[in-house]
């Protein structure tokens, strides 16, 4: 019998000697961050398209999914959601400037949304260590939020570029020093 101790020492020992593998995925994801840096436009347009495809096949998975509902109303739920989800798709390749408009301007939402319920949650453990620490980020990602809303749409064309080159470089930076906490 195996113990939990053992297969994860074994999983450690066999992922330790992959862990080139883990600097050289940081290294690429660094240099891809990099000339996502270099033209937040193009990488805002490519976000777009990914999240157009996800859409898509969502939509696509969605209304495969009605033909094996067996009631009528969940049928068309599920066939009128699918529906939605490639319909935005679509949208997204047409026009891919008034789709990072839209997402924009939800990630703005979605910002100042969660800075609230951050600081919600914060004032509700004031006396508790560190609450501060949860309000300063909460109040933080309110600002983040507003800045963004503040400069619709004309930041649209670049936000989500470099929100996607500031994860690549963030991601790289994590892999190389994974990779290299292995190899010791």
């Amino acid at each position: 019998m195996t113990l939990p101790s053992d297969a994860l020492r074994d999983a450690i020992g066999q992922t330790r000697d992959k862990w080139g593998w883990f600097v050289a995925l940081g290294v690429l994801l660094l240099i891809f961050g990099g000339i996502a840096f270099g033209n937040l436009f193009i990488a805002t347009v490519a976000s777009v398209y990914v999240v157009g495809w996800l859409m898509l096949m969502a939509g696509i998975i969605e209304i495969i999914h009605a033909f094996g509902v067996k009631t009528w109303g969940r049928f068309f739920y599920w066939l009128l959601s699918g529906l939605l989800y490639a319909v935005a798709g679509f949208f997204a390749f047409d026009n891919p400037l008034l789709a990072s408009a839209v997402l924009t301007l939800l990630l703005a939402i979605a910002l100042v949304a969660s800075g609230l319920l951050r600081s919600w949650v914060a004032f509700s453990h004031r006396p508790h260590q560190g609450w501060g620490w949860l309000l300063a980020a909460g109040i933080i990602t309110i600002l983040l939020g507003l800045m963004i809303a503040m400069g619709w749409p004309v930041n649209s064309l670049w936000v989500l570029g470099l929100f996607l080159a500031i994860d690549l470089v963030f991601q790289g930076w994590s892999f190389i020093a994974i990779g290299l906490a292995l190899k010791r």
